[in-house]
Formats: C-alpha cells, structure tokens, sequence
C-alpha cells in the first residue's frame, strides 16, 4: 500500500490549509507550474507547484485537479507568492481538495526523495512479509491435516477465503465464507469440469453482466480465463461486486488433479499473487503422489530457483528444508543440458527444467526483475535442464548427461544470473560441436575470442552497419580489405603496405579515405576494436562483404 498523506504532512513540515488528509495515499510526487497539468498525471500524486501561472480561475483549476483525483496540492511560499492564495485557499475548501503550505525552506526535491523512501519501505515490507507467508504455508503444508491447513492459512494470510476442489468440482475442502458456487459455475461455463461442456456467451461472471472475463494469467486482478494445455485451463481471474478471485488448476497432466480457489475484498497486490502461488504449488505438491508427486518437486525447484535469482538463498534453502531438499555449497558451477538428461541429471544435484533457454531466461530476469516465469514452468517442455552442482562434483555430474553439456565458471549464489548466462552459452557451443559427450565449459569459451560470446546474426549486422561507408565505396581500391591488413599489423604501414603490395604511400591515402567515409579516427583504441569486431564477423575466405553484395570490380 502506498504511504498516507498525513505521514507525508509530518515528517516534511507541511501545513495544511484545506481539505482533509486522513486516509489519503500517495503514489507519487509531480512537480508543474502549467495551468492545467492534469494531461500528465495518472491520479494520486501529491502536486507540488510554486503558483508562477495562477492568478485567479482558482475553482477550475482545482477542480481539474480533483477530476483528475489527485492526492493533494502542495503551494511553495516565499518565491512567487509570500502567502497562498486565498482564493486558492477557499477554492480546495469547496472541493475537498489537501492543500498544503509548503515552507520557502522544504525543496521540492525533499519531498520527492521522502515519498520515494516511503514507497521503497513499504516495498520491502511486502517483499517480507510475502517470504513470512510463504513459511507459513510451507509449515502448514507439513501438518498432518496437510492441504486443509494451507487452504486455511492462505485465507489467513489474505484476509479472505480459500478452497480446494477436486477434478469434478467437489468440495474437499474450505474455509468459512468460500463462495464455492461462483467458482463451480465459472468452470462449468468455460467447461473445466468433466462432463460439462462449455456453455453460454461470454458473459461475465456475478456482478459483471455483459463482461466477460478478459483471456489473462492469475497475478492480474480484472483478468479472466486463458486457454491453457489442450483440455486443461488456465488459472482464472475476475472481480465482481462480491469481491476479487483467483482460481488455479493444479497438477502436471493434461487435465488438472483439482483446482484451488482463494477470494477477498480488495484486489490482490502482487505480493499477494506470490503468496497464491505458494499456495497453489504447495497444495499440487500434497495432491501429487508418486511420479506425479515427481512433477510437483520439480515445479517447486524452479519456485526455490526463482528465489535464488532474486537473490534470497537462505529463503530458498528455508523452503526446501521441510521436504528435505538441500542446496549446494559455494562455490557452485551451473550445468546446462537438453531436456532429456533430466531423469539423469536431478538425482545427483539441485536440477530444473527451464521452459527456455537459460539466456532468454537471464534477458526475463534482467528486464522485469524476477524469474516468475519459472513458477508455472510445465515439468516437460522441450526445454534446457539446469543444474546447480558443488565445483567438486561439476565433473562427475556432467558426465551422467550423456550428452552435450555446458558448465559455467566457478560461481556465487549471487552470482547465479551470470552463471545461467554462461552455461547456455556454452550449450549452445556444445551442441555444434561433434561427440555425443561433449562438455564446453564457458571459461574455455571465452577464451577462444570474444566472436564466440556474440550472437552471430547480431555480429553480421553489426559488421554491416559499420563497414557499409566502405562496401559502399565505388573506387577500385579495396578499402576493407586494406583495413584489415592496417588493423593486423597495428598500424604500421611499411608491414600492412607490403602484405597488400602496394606502396605505403597509396595506404596511407587509403586509410585517410577509410576516416574520412567512417567519420572516426583510427588512432582511436575503441574505434580499432569496434573495427576489428566487425571485420572479424565478415568471413574473410568467401570474399563476402558484410552487406551481402558483391565486392566491386
């Protein structure tokens, strides 16, 4: 929940002058002097302006400002006005508008910076008491009454209701207020259930007529049923007068072993969708048994290694302590092998199937912040096994692959992105080379030039775009190629001159049109690098130019 008004009022000094602050919050601080700045809020900001463009019209502007439902209004004094206006004043009484003095002493970069610290605490809270839940749950999960006691923690810890159903939509179990019949008739009408085939329009559910549930992912409040595996649906979403629900499928088949639904007053925060998440793998692992119970520990691997990229190891190590699970020690190397090394591979170290390959996987972690997408990972999916060994043990566990397989260097936990990174590299070598059982290891990789780390498609068009001044040239001279001879002997023109034939002179104008078409200077170490880069991803034997045409005759 974002910080109240009235905290932002006491700890920075403002003086309240009209409307109330009570049980206001505020997302974000906006700074404008435009008469009308409602065209570049989003609403619950606390807008802090110096009154330079407010002379009268005091009611319209603040009443574009209430319209547009922000948190309150902050007026400097002591620069273009000693006082705040009373008109402004009388105007944010009327319509209910906090507006606050802002003393000449309080910048509004002060503000800014509190509600930014604010913001983050009550992040980090979240992020706490979200990994306090998820222990909860797991030491619930380990009660005798098993999958009963997380149902009932869960609607504990979201203040509101949970349910566990099984595959025909019978009740096994749920806490008090569960509202069971909306969430059977949701499934009926999509045809979830057995024996029910889909039926009606796509109207929405209770208290949404008309409105059918948009196609979404749980985790996305307003969201509605998406398609999932052929005969099995996704986890659903929507909200009505009666509340906010999520409902999930659980089990690894092509059609769900049960479905877990949980419901509330209020829409679920993302933190709350993390805690539903917990709850829905630990209740798939209780449901599971045998080869299926199989699925659900793998499902919950990639739930720990989600923990691990986001940099919480001795919370991984928490949740799999209660189900006897142990992380290696540091320092640790990364395994990356095709999906069927799994079955091999897990029963000798801490392995997941990655629905993608570990670098799309490190790009997702990278742009967005966590590995969720691992959550809902399938136990098969054409996909990349990781596994997370002891150095002492890489060897000997890269060998039961049977396969190609690639190892990153010696690692931290967190250092565990990079690693992911490094080991699909190295697959993606290993995989091209000859021999069944071939292991690259990235630190060999590496040190085979730094083309081997680079995409080549992302090479070739690098190469393109910076040599096609001179691809382009219409001389019979061939400058790239004098480049490259320049570049090899580092620069020396009687050594680069003779290895083309040609005087040292006629290289020298050579290099000075080679300036002169690239806009750079060649005595330039970066621009060398960058040069030679891209005339290294050109395949010099071919003669091919790096913008596919011929060379000129």
């Amino acid at each position: 929940m974002a910080p109240s008004l009235r905290v932002v009022v006491r700890r920075m000094g403002l003086r309240p002058l009209a409307g109330s602050v009570e049980g206001v919050v505020v997302r974000w601080v906006a700074v404008s002097e435009l008469e009308d700045p409602t065209p570049y809020l989003e609403g619950e900001e606390l807008l802090l302006t110096t009154g330079m463009r407010l002379e009268s019209d005091f009611s319209g502007y603040v009443a574009r400002l209430v319209a547009r439902g922000v948190a309150g209004l902050g007026f400097a004094v002591g620069l273009t006005h000693e006082d705040v206006p009373p008109g402004l004043v009388q105007a944010a009484a009327d319509a209910g508008l906090p507006l606050l003095e802002v003393p000449r002493e309080v910048p509004f970069i002060a503000i800014g910076k509190a509600v930014s610290e604010l913001l983050a605490a009550e992040q980090y809270d979240e992020i706490k008491n979200a990994f306090a839940a998820q222990g909860r749950l797991t030491r619930a999960a380990l009660r005798p009454e098993g999958p009963r006691a997380v149902v009932d923690r869960l609607a504990k810890e979201i203040g509101g209701w949970a349910a566990l159903l099984d595959e025909t939509g019978e009740v096994r179990h749920a806490s008090p207020g569960a509202q069971v019949g909306t969430v059977v008739a949701e499934l009926t009408r999509l045809g979830a259930l057995p024996g029910h085939p889909a039926t009606g329009p796509a109207a929405g559910p209770v208290g949404r007529p008309g409105a059918g549930p948009a196609a979404g992912q749980a985790g996305r409040p307003g969201a509605g049923p998406a398609a999932g595996q052929a005969g099995r649906p996704a986890s659903l979403a929507w909200s009505g007068p009666a509340g906010h629900m999520v409902v999930l499928p659980l089990g690894g088949g092509p059609r769900p072993r049960g479905f877990f639904a949980a419901g509330s007053a209020q829409p679920f925060s993302p933190v709350g969708h993390t805690v539903l998440n917990a709850a829905g793998s630990l209740l798939t692992l209780a449901l599971e048994q045998g080869g299926a119970r199989l699925e659900a520990e793998r499902r919950l691997r990639s739930s720990v290694l989600e923990l691990l990229l986001a940099g919480a190891p001795e919370r991984a190590r928490a949740v799999l302590e209660p189900v006897g699970g142990r992380l290696p020690e540091e320092p640790l190397v990364v395994l990356a092998a095709p999906d069927d090394a799994l079955e091999a591979l897990e029963p000798h170290a801490f392995t997941v199937l990655l629905p993608e390959s570990p670098r799309d996987l490190v790009s997702g972690v990278t742009a967005e912040g966590s590995g969720a997408a691992l959550a809902g990972a399938p136990a098969r999916s054409g996909g990349v096994v990781v596994a997370v060994v002891g150095e002492r043990a890489a060897d000997q566990v890269a060998a039961l692959a049977g396969g190609p397989v690639g190892a990153s260097v010696p690692c931290s936990y967190g250092e565990l992105t990079g690693a992911l990174d490094q080991a699909g590299r190295a697959l993606a070598a290993a995989a091209g080379e000859r021999g069944e059982r071939r292991v690259v290891r990235f630190g060999d990789l590496a040190g085979q030039g730094l083309l081997r780390l680079l995409d080549p498609a992302a090479a070739r068009a690098f190469a393109g775009a910076l040599l096609a001044p001179l691809t382009r040239y219409g001389s019979r001279a061939d400058l790239v190629e004098s480049l490259r001879a320049y570049l090899s002997c580092n620069g020396h023109w009687d050594a680069a001159a003779q290895r083309l034939g040609v005087h040292r002179h006629t290289l020298r104008y050579r290099m000075r049109r080679v300036a002169e078409l690239l806009g750079r200077d060649l005595d330039d170490p970066g621009v060398r690098a960058e040069l030679w880069i891209a005339l290294a991803a050109t395949d010099p034997a071919t003669g091919a130019r790096p913008d596919g045409r011929e060379p000129p005759t």
